[in-house]
């Protein structure tokens, strides 16, 4: 990261950085042989239809025709998804609103979908008195009920609005509420030290506000599973990256089995725990065994968000992203360029996979890391050039830092800084740089510098994510 300091002067990882930890009753994985994984249990959201459906020739709301084609949009998205379970009802009144929350339970998300003028109104009180997270799908011309879910969300109630004829919307707002629920459900692994801001380091803040479970790992545990990887799958894991790859440029054959075996061994600690997502604070220490990078890359790309440096901002992030939008995020280093509007992101760990565990691989190569003398094995991922991005930071577990861009630039070898490299052009990068982490009440370099990149414009994604889930939004640039 910096040429004049020592990885350990910049990251301070000495004793001030372990006083971080000193008072956190830390909660530790592996003591034992996990039970097989299971998945995840499905995320169950409440499904309202407020009022009737009315004649389709006159008045102001939705018809018999509109609230069949509501139904079976919920239908498709229900089995599409398959992490859903869908509880629908209608209300006329308080009190079978009332009734079908109860049949949900406490606090479970909510979506809800006018059918008639005020309909809505007249309802919702138990939703909100409930501290039920709120979505609601509004039909043009289904009533003047659109007015009111903002006005709600202002005076404090998690709500959020989706005024639209186009039916997909509906997906969309169950895929946002079930982000909720899924973060209730979610394990995290983490070899301390963690990095970040205070909140997002504290175990027992995480679980509070988001529900998620934070376990660490002792690095002498895990070092037996990389000694016990299977030799089989390792060297089908080494071959797989060789064969896949562009060009290897410093990487031996014994450093890159040395990361395969490290990929192999994350996969399997993962898929023992039963965890979702992971994070390693003390990945620069790790050359002698193997860098963990390949490994986080195949992690991102199969759908377990994955931080280096034990950045728990940024692995939280992901987290939500991925719950949310189905992508895996590319964590990295920001440096700007005023004199060509642009935005440098920069590190040694990329996903290949950025629209989906499902999309097309990007092209890489294989290198050396660049911050200890070009040793080791990293992927150099060289994303699209003209794509849509979203930077993005979840901090201190309240506030959303988010901006888009485009990229512009990619090397075709990295020649400084981290390997992956993407320079995107944005608003106005002056202003982006004089502001930059400006709400962040930290000297830390690493938790200043981080941001995570996702393909596509998520703006308003990350608006509807910080209504619901009680977040402010801070629009950088």
């Amino acid at each position: 990261m910096c040429d004049q300091c020592t990885r350990r002067e910049f990251l301070g990882t000495g004793v001030a950085a372990g006083l971080l930890l000193s008072s956190v009753p830390w909660t530790y994985a592996v003591a034992g042989e996990s039970p097989a994984p299971q998945p995840p249990g499905k995320s169950r959201i409440c499904v309202l239809f407020s009022g009737t459906a009315g004649p389709a020739d006159r008045g102001w709301g939705a018809d018999a025709g509109q609230m069949a084609a509501m139904k079976a949009r919920l239908a498709k998205a229900e089995a599409d998804l398959g992490n859903i379970e869908l509880v629908i009802g209608q209300a006329e009144n308080p009190e079978q609103t009332a009734e079908l929350l109860k049949k949900a339970g406490p606090k479970t998300p909510v979506l809800a979908l006018n059918l008639q003028c005020f309909a809505l109104t007249r309802v919702v009180q138990p939703i909100l008195d409930g501290g039920h997270p709120l979505a609601v799908f509004s039909l043009p011309a289904s009533g003047h009920d659109w007015m009111y879910p903002h006005r709600w969300q202002r005076r404090g109630h998690r709500v959020t609005l989706l005024p639209s004829s186009d039916y997909n919307e509906i997906e969309r707002a169950l895929r946002l509420l079930r982000v909720i629920p899924m973060l209730q459900q979610t394990r995290i692994l983490l070899f301390p030290p963690a990095r970040g801001t205070k909140p997002a380091q504290s175990p027992e803040e995480i679980k509070k506000r988001l529900g998620a479970e934070v376990v660490a790992v002792e690095e002498k545990v895990f070092d037996a599973m990389i000694n016990a990887a299977d030799e089989a799958s390792v060297r089908a894991e080494a071959e797989r990256w060789t064969k896949e790859a562009k060009a290897i440029v410093e990487p031996t054959p014994e450093d890159i089995t040395k990361a395969a075996r490290i990929s192999v061994a994350l996969q399997r600690l993962m898929a023992r725990e039963q965890a979702q997502g992971l994070a390693i604070g003390t990945c620069m220490g790790w050359l002698p065994k193997g860098f963990p990078c390949l490994g986080f890359a195949r992690l991102r790309d199969n759908g377990i968000p994955a931080a280096c440096e034990g950045d728990m901002d940024s692995l939280l992030t992901m987290l939500v992203f991925q719950y949310a939008i189905e992508r895996a995020g590319f964590q990295g280093n920001a440096t700007f360029d005023t004199s060509r509007n642009v935005v440098w992101t920069a590190h040694c760990t990329a996903p290949l996979k950025m629209e989906g565990i499902r999309s097309k691989e990007a092209p890489y190569l294989l290198r050396g890391h660049s911050e200890v003398g070009g040793s080791g094995c990293v992927p150099e991922v060289q994303y699209r050039v003209g794509q849509t991005i979203t930077r993005t930071k979840l901090v201190n577990l309240d506030t959303l830092l988010a901006s888009t861009g485009k990229i512009i630039e990619v090397p075709a070898k990295s020649v400084r800084a981290c390997r992956t490299q993407i320079v995107t052009e944005v608003r106005d990068a002056a202003t982006m740089a004089a502001n930059w982490s400006s709400v962040l009440d930290t000297e830390d370099a690493m938790t200043l510098l981080h941001r995570v990149v996702f393909y596509g414009d998520h703006m308003d994604t990350a608006r509807h994510l910080g209504r619901l889930m009680g977040l402010k939004i801070v629009e950088e640039g």
